[in-house]
């Protein structure tokens, strides 16, 4: 998909996301040696959606497998459809089971599901695995199989193998901490906190209605909330979205009262808001 890392940077960045070096270094190295990306990362960073971007670059389609605790190969890998499996068997009465059985194990029974389908067909696919360390330890082992060789094992019908590798992503929260077997068949990239121009024009590229010295007021309060020993310090999604509050209430510059009564769209939790208000200077802004 890239020619190079300064070609994974431009290309991205037009679709918005704008990357730092280290990104996308391990985007180009990821394509050219064809190994899954995993990316870590606190909530909120762009780790999902550097996946969607490199969707939108390759013009391929975004195959999603969210996960959460009690997912199961069901959901992840294929299940049969039962329902439409007993009307043919209804419908065949004189069948013998022999003959009923290899009809109803075919593909037209067969219901995808996202690690099935990102290794299907020809067409080029993004897969991303998101917040794989929501899953429990035993999804893992079905990650294994298809990560390694790109394929899975549907007894009734056999091996498939994928004549397309999708470009992988998994993303973690490191909630859990991942197996060994997993990370080794992955590059691993961390994205953290951008640094303070990276995050300003992250702004500027978000809220182009947003000034260039009110955009560098929010990225240096953001600044100083992540300094603090809070519960959940903002994200750039959560800088994100204060520089459209900002907007949107008309605010052409910070003061006290406007971080006061905005403050909820940074902090989540009213303990981290009561202390923002108290360490934070605000009428010095």
């Amino acid at each position: 998909m890239f020619t190079s890392v300064d070609d994974v940077s431009a290309r991205l960045a037009e679709t918005g996301y704008l990357a730092s070096p280290a990104v996308a270094t391990t985007v180009f190295l990821a394509d050219r040696l064809g190994k899954p990306l995993l990316v870590e990362g606190p909530a909120g960073v762009g780790k999902t959606e550097l996946a969607k971007a490199v969707a939108e670059v390759a013009g391929a389609r975004l195959v999603r497998l969210q996960c959460y605790e009690g997912v199961d190969e069901s959901r992840a890998l294929y299940e049969w459809n039962h329902a439409k499996q007993l009307l043919r068997i209804s419908a065949g009465r004189d069948e013998t089971w022999d003959e009923a059985r290899t009809d109803i194990f075919s593909e037209e029974f067969l219901l995808t599901r996202p690690l099935l389908t990102a290794i299907r067909g020809d067409d080029p696919k993004v897969l991303l695995i998101d917040e794989t360390d929501k899953a429990d330890v035993e999804v893992e082992g079905l990650l294994l199989e298809v990560l390694s060789d790109f394929q899975v094992t549907v007894p009734e019908l056999g091996t498939i193998t994928a004549t397309r590798r999708p470009f992988v992503v998994l993303t973690s929260n490191a909630s859990r901490e991942l197996s060994e077997a997993l990370r080794r068949r992955c590059l691993f990239l961390h994205i953290g906190f951008p640094d303070e121009e990276l995050e300003r024009r992250i702004v500027r590229l978000k809220v182009p209605g947003l000034d260039e010295a009110l955009a560098r007021s929010v990225v240096r309060v953001v600044g100083a909330l992540r300094a603090m020993d809070l519960r959940k310090v903002p994200s750039v999604a959560e800088t994100v979205d204060w520089a459209h509050t900002l907007l949107a209430l008309g605010a052409d510059s910070l003061d006290g009262t406007v971080v006061r009564a905005t403050l909820g769209v940074l902090l989540k939790h009213q303990d981290d808001v009561l202390k923002a208000s108290a360490k934070l200077d605000l009428d010095a802004l």
